[in-house]
Protein backbone atom coordinates (compact mmCIF):
# COMPACT_ATOMS: atom_id res chain seq x y z
CA UNK A 1 0.00 0.00 0.00
CA UNK A 2 1.40 3.17 -1.07
CA UNK A 3 2.15 5.75 2.00
CA UNK A 4 2.00 9.30 1.04
CA UNK A 5 3.56 11.57 4.04
CA UNK A 6 2.26 14.58 4.32
CA UNK A 7 3.52 17.88 7.06
CA UNK A 8 0.40 17.05 8.79
CA UNK A 9 1.74 13.16 9.69
CA UNK A 10 5.26 14.72 10.17
CA UNK A 11 5.25 16.22 13.59
CA UNK A 12 4.27 12.49 14.86
CA UNK A 13 6.86 10.93 12.56
CA UNK A 14 9.55 12.82 14.33
CA UNK A 15 7.98 12.47 17.50
CA UNK A 16 8.12 9.04 17.26
CA UNK A 17 11.92 8.70 16.05
CA UNK A 18 12.57 9.79 19.52
CA UNK A 19 11.01 6.60 20.63
CA UNK A 20 13.42 4.67 18.83
CA UNK A 21 16.16 2.94 19.91
CA UNK A 22 18.90 3.83 16.83
CA UNK A 23 20.87 0.61 16.53
CA UNK A 24 24.47 1.38 15.83
CA UNK A 25 27.10 -0.73 14.38
CA UNK A 26 30.57 -1.17 16.41
CA UNK A 27 32.61 1.71 16.21
CA UNK A 28 36.06 0.83 14.36
CA UNK A 29 33.94 -2.95 13.39
CA UNK A 30 36.53 -5.25 10.66
CA UNK A 31 34.83 -4.64 6.97
CA UNK A 32 34.66 -7.49 5.74
CA UNK A 33 33.43 -6.34 1.62
CA UNK A 34 29.82 -5.31 0.35
CA UNK A 35 27.49 -8.42 -0.66
CA UNK A 36 26.87 -8.50 -4.67
CA UNK A 37 24.29 -6.20 -6.08
CA UNK A 38 22.93 -6.38 -9.62
CA UNK A 39 21.42 -2.30 -9.23
CA UNK A 40 22.77 0.45 -7.56
CA UNK A 41 20.53 4.08 -7.73
CA UNK A 42 22.17 6.53 -6.90
CA UNK A 43 20.10 9.81 -5.70
CA UNK A 44 22.21 12.61 -5.14
CA UNK A 45 20.43 15.89 -3.29
CA UNK A 46 22.18 18.99 -2.86
CA UNK A 47 23.90 21.23 -0.69
CA UNK A 48 22.44 20.62 3.01
CA UNK A 49 24.52 19.54 6.28
CA UNK A 50 22.97 16.57 8.30
CA UNK A 51 21.48 18.76 10.87
CA UNK A 52 19.54 20.46 8.16
CA UNK A 53 17.89 17.92 6.98
CA UNK A 54 17.59 14.79 9.79
CA UNK A 55 14.43 16.06 12.10
CA UNK A 56 13.46 18.90 9.81
CA UNK A 57 9.73 18.93 9.71
CA UNK A 58 9.45 19.58 6.06
CA UNK A 59 11.71 16.78 5.33
CA UNK A 60 8.81 14.08 6.34
CA UNK A 61 9.19 11.52 4.35
CA UNK A 62 12.94 10.81 4.15
CA UNK A 63 13.02 11.16 8.34
CA UNK A 64 10.11 8.60 8.33
CA UNK A 65 12.15 6.00 6.19
CA UNK A 66 15.16 6.92 8.73
CA UNK A 67 12.90 6.44 11.88
CA UNK A 68 10.70 3.87 11.07
CA UNK A 69 13.92 1.56 10.41
CA UNK A 70 13.25 0.93 6.72
CA UNK A 71 16.09 2.13 5.73
CA UNK A 72 20.31 2.34 7.21
CA UNK A 73 21.65 5.58 8.00
CA UNK A 74 25.29 6.82 8.40
CA UNK A 75 25.88 9.12 11.65
CA UNK A 76 28.99 10.12 10.26
CA UNK A 77 29.67 10.68 7.06
CA UNK A 78 31.28 13.42 5.88
CA UNK A 79 31.17 14.96 1.69
CA UNK A 80 35.53 16.23 0.83
CA UNK A 81 35.16 19.38 -0.80
CA UNK A 82 33.85 22.35 -2.01
CA UNK A 83 31.58 23.15 -4.88
CA UNK A 84 29.08 20.46 -6.04
CA UNK A 85 31.23 19.26 -9.43
CA UNK A 86 34.28 18.43 -6.84
CA UNK A 87 31.98 16.67 -4.77
CA UNK A 88 30.32 14.96 -7.80
CA UNK A 89 33.72 13.86 -9.23
CA UNK A 90 34.74 12.31 -6.15
CA UNK A 91 31.83 10.32 -5.64
CA UNK A 92 31.93 8.49 -9.20
CA UNK A 93 35.56 9.06 -9.90
CA UNK A 94 37.37 8.96 -6.32
CA UNK A 95 39.11 11.76 -6.89
CA UNK A 96 38.78 15.53 -7.29
CA UNK A 97 40.74 15.74 -10.98
CA UNK A 98 42.38 18.97 -10.03
CA UNK A 99 38.64 20.64 -10.24
CA UNK A 100 37.75 23.03 -7.70
CA UNK A 101 35.10 24.37 -9.37
CA UNK A 102 31.86 24.20 -11.19
CA UNK A 103 33.00 25.31 -14.57
CA UNK A 104 31.55 23.94 -17.26
CA UNK A 105 33.42 21.55 -19.80
CA UNK A 106 35.72 22.10 -22.51
CA UNK A 107 33.41 20.45 -24.56
CA UNK A 108 35.28 18.23 -26.85
CA UNK A 109 38.41 20.44 -26.66
CA UNK A 110 41.62 18.47 -28.45
CA UNK A 111 44.44 21.34 -27.28
CA UNK A 112 44.09 22.19 -23.73
CA UNK A 113 45.54 20.50 -21.00
CA UNK A 114 43.91 18.42 -18.66
CA UNK A 115 44.12 19.70 -15.01
CA UNK A 116 45.93 16.49 -13.67
CA UNK A 117 48.54 16.63 -16.45
CA UNK A 118 49.30 19.91 -15.94
CA UNK A 119 48.79 20.10 -12.08
CA UNK A 120 47.22 23.48 -12.62
CA UNK A 121 43.70 23.41 -10.32
CA UNK A 122 40.66 24.85 -11.98
CA UNK A 123 38.93 27.01 -9.41
CA UNK A 124 37.14 29.80 -8.75
CA UNK A 125 39.86 31.67 -6.43
CA UNK A 126 36.80 33.89 -5.21
CA UNK A 127 38.93 34.89 -2.16
CA UNK A 128 41.92 36.06 -4.52
CA UNK A 129 44.42 35.14 -2.37
CA UNK A 130 45.04 31.19 -4.25
CA UNK A 131 48.42 29.96 -2.90
CA UNK A 132 49.15 28.09 -6.19
CA UNK A 133 48.40 28.73 -10.05
CA UNK A 134 44.89 28.51 -10.61
CA UNK A 135 43.09 27.90 -13.88
CA UNK A 136 39.33 29.57 -13.83
CA UNK A 137 38.36 28.54 -16.90
CA UNK A 138 36.07 25.56 -18.89
CA UNK A 139 37.43 22.24 -17.52
CA UNK A 140 39.66 20.41 -20.16
CA UNK A 141 37.66 16.94 -20.34
CA UNK A 142 40.08 15.06 -17.93
CA UNK A 143 41.79 12.04 -19.52
CA UNK A 144 45.23 10.39 -18.80
CA UNK A 145 47.37 10.70 -15.28
CA UNK A 146 48.53 12.90 -13.25
CA UNK A 147 47.77 14.26 -9.98
CA UNK A 148 44.48 15.90 -8.39
CA UNK A 149 44.64 18.71 -6.22
CA UNK A 150 45.12 19.37 -2.39
CA UNK A 151 41.81 19.31 -0.44
CA UNK A 152 43.11 21.62 3.07
CA UNK A 153 40.94 20.86 6.08
CA UNK A 154 39.92 24.66 5.75
CA UNK A 155 39.71 26.69 3.04
CA UNK A 156 40.28 29.98 3.03
CA UNK A 157 40.72 31.21 -0.54
CA UNK A 158 38.82 29.31 -3.50
CA UNK A 159 34.62 28.23 -2.60
CA UNK A 160 35.02 32.08 -0.52
CA UNK A 161 35.03 35.49 -1.14
CA UNK A 162 32.76 38.78 -0.90
CA UNK A 163 29.88 39.48 -3.25
CA UNK A 164 28.97 42.13 -5.36
CA UNK A 165 28.29 45.03 -3.00
CA UNK A 166 31.46 44.07 -0.61
CA UNK A 167 30.21 41.84 1.76
CA UNK A 168 32.05 38.89 2.96
CA UNK A 169 30.26 35.49 1.64
CA UNK A 170 31.85 32.90 3.26
CA UNK A 171 34.80 33.67 4.80
CA UNK A 172 36.14 30.14 5.11
CA UNK A 173 34.78 26.92 5.61
CA UNK A 174 35.23 23.40 6.23
CA UNK A 175 36.18 19.93 3.90
CA UNK A 176 35.82 17.10 5.07
CA UNK A 177 35.56 17.42 9.04
CA UNK A 178 37.72 20.57 9.21
CA UNK A 179 40.67 18.73 10.69
CA UNK A 180 41.45 16.25 7.99
CA UNK A 181 43.12 17.39 4.69
CA UNK A 182 44.09 15.51 1.84
CA UNK A 183 47.63 16.05 -0.44
CA UNK A 184 47.03 16.10 -3.55
CA UNK A 185 47.66 12.57 -4.74
CA UNK A 186 48.13 10.42 -8.16
CA UNK A 187 45.10 10.18 -10.56
CA UNK A 188 43.86 8.17 -13.46
CA UNK A 189 41.25 9.74 -15.58
CA UNK A 190 38.50 7.60 -15.66
CA UNK A 191 35.21 6.88 -14.18
CA UNK A 192 33.17 4.04 -12.29
CA UNK A 193 31.27 4.35 -15.64
CA UNK A 194 34.76 3.34 -17.64
CA UNK A 195 35.45 -0.07 -15.21
CA UNK A 196 30.81 -0.99 -15.53
CA UNK A 197 31.69 -0.77 -19.32
CA UNK A 198 35.30 -2.15 -19.06
CA UNK A 199 33.68 -5.39 -17.23
CA UNK A 200 30.24 -5.88 -19.67
CA UNK A 201 28.18 -3.84 -17.29
CA UNK A 202 25.55 -0.88 -18.07
CA UNK A 203 25.09 2.73 -16.47
CA UNK A 204 23.39 5.42 -16.95
CA UNK A 205 23.31 8.85 -15.50
CA UNK A 206 19.67 10.14 -15.34
CA UNK A 207 19.38 13.96 -15.07
CA UNK A 208 16.00 15.60 -14.80
CA UNK A 209 14.77 18.57 -16.80
CA UNK A 210 17.42 17.77 -19.68
CA UNK A 211 16.37 19.03 -23.12
CA UNK A 212 15.49 16.84 -25.94
CA UNK A 213 18.54 16.32 -28.47
CA UNK A 214 21.93 15.47 -27.86
CA UNK A 215 23.17 16.81 -24.38
CA UNK A 216 26.73 17.98 -26.47
CA UNK A 217 27.65 21.40 -25.25
CA UNK A 218 24.79 21.62 -22.93
CA UNK A 219 25.75 22.84 -19.87
CA UNK A 220 21.98 24.32 -18.61
CA UNK A 221 18.69 23.86 -19.52
CA UNK A 222 14.90 24.64 -18.19
CA UNK A 223 13.56 21.44 -20.29
CA UNK A 224 13.25 23.73 -23.03
CA UNK A 225 15.93 26.01 -23.98
CA UNK A 226 19.37 25.61 -23.13
CA UNK A 227 22.72 27.84 -22.95
CA UNK A 228 23.45 27.10 -26.73
CA UNK A 229 19.96 28.89 -27.86
CA UNK A 230 21.65 32.52 -26.83
CA UNK A 231 25.31 34.54 -27.90
CA UNK A 232 27.98 35.31 -25.50
CA UNK A 233 26.16 38.39 -24.81
CA UNK A 234 22.91 36.53 -23.46
CA UNK A 235 21.04 37.51 -25.86
CA UNK A 236 18.85 35.37 -28.91
CA UNK A 237 16.90 36.74 -31.80
CA UNK A 238 14.74 33.84 -32.07
CA UNK A 239 13.69 34.15 -28.31
CA UNK A 240 14.02 38.29 -28.45
CA UNK A 241 13.06 39.72 -26.12
CA UNK A 242 14.07 36.67 -23.38
CA UNK A 243 17.42 36.46 -22.45
CA UNK A 244 19.76 33.92 -20.81
CA UNK A 245 18.97 35.27 -17.53
CA UNK A 246 15.47 34.41 -17.96
CA UNK A 247 16.33 30.79 -18.16
CA UNK A 248 15.68 29.06 -14.54
CA UNK A 249 18.77 26.66 -15.16
CA UNK A 250 16.94 23.61 -13.87
CA UNK A 251 19.21 20.87 -15.39
CA UNK A 252 23.24 22.11 -14.56
CA UNK A 253 26.02 20.09 -15.96
CA UNK A 254 28.27 20.22 -12.99
CA UNK A 255 25.67 17.79 -11.68
CA UNK A 256 26.45 15.81 -14.42
CA UNK A 257 29.98 14.37 -13.48
CA UNK A 258 30.51 11.79 -16.36
CA UNK A 259 30.38 14.44 -19.23
CA UNK A 260 33.40 16.14 -18.09
CA UNK A 261 35.61 13.06 -19.53
CA UNK A 262 36.88 12.92 -22.52
CA UNK A 263 35.84 8.69 -23.17
CA UNK A 264 32.07 10.05 -22.12
CA UNK A 265 32.45 13.07 -24.65
CA UNK A 266 33.81 10.66 -27.27
CA UNK A 267 31.90 7.75 -26.67
CA UNK A 268 34.89 5.47 -26.22
CA UNK A 269 34.44 2.26 -25.60
CA UNK A 270 31.51 1.79 -27.21
CA UNK A 271 28.31 2.19 -24.62
CA UNK A 272 30.21 4.91 -22.64
CA UNK A 273 29.07 7.55 -24.32
CA UNK A 274 26.45 10.48 -23.74
CA UNK A 275 23.35 8.27 -24.68
CA UNK A 276 24.33 6.84 -21.79
CA UNK A 277 23.05 10.61 -20.28
CA UNK A 278 18.97 10.71 -20.22
CA UNK A 279 16.66 12.67 -18.52
CA UNK A 280 13.63 11.13 -16.03
CA UNK A 281 10.76 11.20 -18.86
CA UNK A 282 10.65 9.76 -22.33
CA UNK A 283 10.77 6.44 -23.29
CA UNK A 284 14.53 5.94 -22.95
CA UNK A 285 13.98 8.11 -19.21
CA UNK A 286 14.59 7.24 -15.88
CA UNK A 287 10.44 6.34 -15.12
CA UNK A 288 10.52 4.10 -18.22
CA UNK A 289 13.26 2.07 -17.44
CA UNK A 290 12.25 1.61 -14.08
CA UNK A 291 8.70 0.57 -15.30
CA UNK A 292 10.17 -1.72 -17.99
CA UNK A 293 12.59 -3.66 -15.39
CA UNK A 294 15.25 -2.63 -17.89
CA UNK A 295 17.67 -0.27 -15.57
CA UNK A 296 21.57 -0.46 -15.79
CA UNK A 297 24.17 -1.55 -13.02
CA UNK A 298 24.51 1.90 -12.02
CA UNK A 299 22.04 4.36 -11.81
CA UNK A 300 23.06 7.79 -10.97
CA UNK A 301 19.84 9.59 -10.44
CA UNK A 302 20.51 14.18 -10.30
CA UNK A 303 17.18 15.92 -9.63
CA UNK A 304 17.23 19.64 -11.52
CA UNK A 305 17.67 21.90 -9.13
CA UNK A 306 14.53 22.85 -7.88
CA UNK A 307 13.70 19.03 -7.06
CA UNK A 308 17.51 18.39 -5.40
CA UNK A 309 17.07 21.25 -2.64
CA UNK A 310 20.07 23.41 -4.28
CA UNK A 311 17.26 26.37 -5.75
CA UNK A 312 17.52 28.68 -8.04
CA UNK A 313 17.08 32.65 -7.74
CA UNK A 314 15.05 33.24 -10.32
CA UNK A 315 12.43 30.33 -9.75
CA UNK A 316 9.09 29.90 -7.21
CA UNK A 317 8.99 29.90 -3.22
CA UNK A 318 9.48 26.14 -3.72
CA UNK A 319 12.82 26.49 -5.70
CA UNK A 320 13.97 29.71 -4.17
CA UNK A 321 17.06 29.47 -2.22
CA UNK A 322 17.34 29.13 1.18
CA UNK A 323 16.61 32.63 3.02
CA UNK A 324 19.56 33.16 5.60
CA UNK A 325 20.03 35.61 8.30
CA UNK A 326 20.27 39.28 7.74
CA UNK A 327 23.55 38.96 6.40
CA UNK A 328 22.34 36.14 4.08
CA UNK A 329 23.60 33.09 6.05
CA UNK A 330 22.48 30.32 7.82
CA UNK A 331 24.23 28.43 10.71
CA UNK A 332 24.36 24.66 10.18
CA UNK A 333 20.95 23.85 11.70
CA UNK A 334 17.31 24.02 10.39
CA UNK A 335 16.98 27.98 11.24
CA UNK A 336 16.67 30.03 8.21
CA UNK A 337 16.20 27.75 5.44
CA UNK A 338 13.36 27.63 3.01
CA UNK A 339 10.58 25.22 3.68
CA UNK A 340 9.77 25.12 0.55
CA UNK A 341 12.52 24.16 -1.19
CA UNK A 342 13.09 21.64 1.42
CA UNK A 343 9.63 20.02 0.93
CA UNK A 344 10.30 20.30 -3.08
CA UNK A 345 13.43 17.79 -2.52
CA UNK A 346 11.26 15.50 -0.06
CA UNK A 347 8.63 15.54 -2.18
CA UNK A 348 11.26 14.55 -4.97
CA UNK A 349 12.94 11.89 -3.08
CA UNK A 350 9.42 10.12 -2.20
CA UNK A 351 8.44 9.90 -5.96
CA UNK A 352 11.81 8.71 -6.88
CA UNK A 353 11.72 5.56 -4.08
CA UNK A 354 8.57 4.86 -4.73
CA UNK A 355 8.87 4.07 -8.48
CA UNK A 356 11.70 1.97 -7.80
CA UNK A 357 10.48 0.06 -5.66
CA UNK A 358 7.26 -0.55 -8.15
CA UNK A 359 10.34 -1.61 -10.49
CA UNK A 360 10.38 -5.18 -11.65
CA UNK A 361 13.78 -4.52 -10.85
CA UNK A 362 13.56 -4.16 -7.42
CA UNK A 363 11.65 -7.30 -7.28
CA UNK A 364 14.57 -9.34 -8.72
CA UNK A 365 17.87 -10.04 -7.76
CA UNK A 366 19.88 -7.53 -5.01
CA UNK A 367 19.67 -4.08 -5.37
CA UNK A 368 20.51 -0.60 -3.06
CA UNK A 369 19.04 2.88 -2.96
CA UNK A 370 21.71 5.30 -1.58
CA UNK A 371 20.53 8.85 -0.80
CA UNK A 372 23.35 11.14 0.06
CA UNK A 373 23.55 15.73 -0.07
CA UNK A 374 26.86 16.43 -1.61
CA UNK A 375 27.79 18.95 0.92
CA UNK A 376 26.62 20.92 3.00
CA UNK A 377 25.30 24.48 2.29
CA UNK A 378 28.80 26.30 3.57
CA UNK A 379 27.21 27.17 7.15
CA UNK A 380 27.94 25.44 10.52
CA UNK A 381 27.20 25.52 14.23
CA UNK A 382 30.62 24.76 15.22
CA UNK A 383 32.13 27.22 17.41
CA UNK A 384 35.59 29.30 15.96
CA UNK A 385 38.35 30.50 17.70
CA UNK A 386 38.17 33.72 16.06
CA UNK A 387 34.41 33.96 16.64
CA UNK A 388 33.96 34.92 12.69
CA UNK A 389 30.48 33.77 11.29
CA UNK A 390 29.71 31.38 9.76
CA UNK A 391 31.96 29.27 11.76
CA UNK A 392 34.80 26.44 10.68
CA UNK A 393 32.00 23.85 10.59
CA UNK A 394 32.17 20.11 9.46
CA UNK A 395 31.21 18.77 5.58
CA UNK A 396 29.01 16.28 7.23
CA UNK A 397 25.85 14.97 5.61
CA UNK A 398 23.26 12.73 5.52
CA UNK A 399 23.29 9.23 3.44
CA UNK A 400 20.95 6.57 3.90
CA UNK A 401 21.43 2.90 2.35
CA UNK A 402 18.36 0.82 1.55
CA UNK A 403 18.62 -3.11 -0.07
CA UNK A 404 15.83 -5.04 -0.99
CA UNK A 405 17.90 -8.32 0.79
CA UNK A 406 19.80 -6.82 3.55
CA UNK A 407 19.29 -5.21 6.95
CA UNK A 408 17.43 -2.02 7.64
CA UNK A 409 17.39 -0.20 10.86
CA UNK A 410 21.11 0.10 11.12
CA UNK A 411 22.80 3.14 12.08
CA UNK A 412 26.65 3.33 11.68
CA UNK A 413 28.72 6.12 13.57
CA UNK A 414 31.92 4.43 11.61
CA UNK A 415 33.88 7.70 10.05
CA UNK A 416 32.63 7.52 5.74
CA UNK A 417 33.22 9.96 3.38
CA UNK A 418 32.33 10.06 -0.74
CA UNK A 419 35.40 7.60 -1.65
CA UNK A 420 33.81 5.40 1.00
CA UNK A 421 30.28 5.33 -1.09
CA UNK A 422 32.60 5.17 -4.28
CA UNK A 423 34.47 1.55 -2.56
CA UNK A 424 31.25 0.52 -1.39
CA UNK A 425 29.44 0.56 -4.64
CA UNK A 426 32.18 -0.56 -6.62
CA UNK A 427 32.51 -3.67 -4.05
CA UNK A 428 29.11 -4.09 -4.66
CA UNK A 429 29.50 -4.22 -9.14
CA UNK A 430 32.54 -6.46 -8.70
CA UNK A 431 35.00 -3.53 -10.20
CA UNK A 432 38.56 -2.80 -8.22
CA UNK A 433 39.00 0.11 -6.68
CA UNK A 434 39.94 3.41 -7.87
CA UNK A 435 42.20 6.67 -7.03
CA UNK A 436 41.32 7.82 -3.27
CA UNK A 437 39.12 4.75 -2.63
CA UNK A 438 41.95 2.53 -2.95
CA UNK A 439 43.84 4.43 0.42
CA UNK A 440 43.75 2.28 2.81
CA UNK A 441 41.94 4.27 5.53
CA UNK A 442 39.06 4.90 3.24
CA UNK A 443 36.46 1.87 4.70
CA UNK A 444 33.83 0.16 2.91
CA UNK A 445 30.28 0.82 4.11
CA UNK A 446 30.23 -3.21 5.01
CA UNK A 447 27.39 -2.39 7.92
CA UNK A 448 24.84 -0.06 6.17
CA UNK A 449 25.28 -2.93 2.97
CA UNK A 450 24.65 -5.22 4.81
CA UNK A 451 27.99 -7.56 4.43
CA UNK A 452 29.98 -6.91 8.26
CA UNK A 453 29.30 -6.32 11.86
CA UNK A 454 26.09 -4.70 12.46
CA UNK A 455 23.71 -5.01 14.91
CA UNK A 456 19.11 -4.70 14.16
CA UNK A 457 16.79 -2.43 15.10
Amino acid sequence: MRTKITLKSAAALLAAASLVSPAFANNGAEHQGIPHLDHVFLIMMENHGYYQVLNNPNEPYLNYLISSGKVNLATNYFAVGHPSLTNYLEVVGGSNFGVRSDNSPNWGSASCTPNIASGIVNADNAGGNAPVQVDTGSVCPISGTGNDAETPAVDNWNEVGTDSKGNIVVPYLADLDGVKSLPAAPATGITIADQLVNAGKTWKSYQETLPLGSVFGVNYSNGTVTNLDFDSTGHSTLLAPLTSKSVVQAYAVKHNPFAYFKSVQEGTPRGNGLENVVGFDGPDGLYADLARGDVPSFAFIAPNQCDDQHGRGNADAFCAFDFGDVNGFTNGTTANLNPGLIQQGDVSIQRLVEAIHASPAWHEGHSAIVIVWDENDYSGITSTPNGLFPPVNQNKVVLTVETNRGNHGVQSSNYYNSFSLLKSIKQALGLPCLNHACDPDVAAMSDLFGGGDHDNR
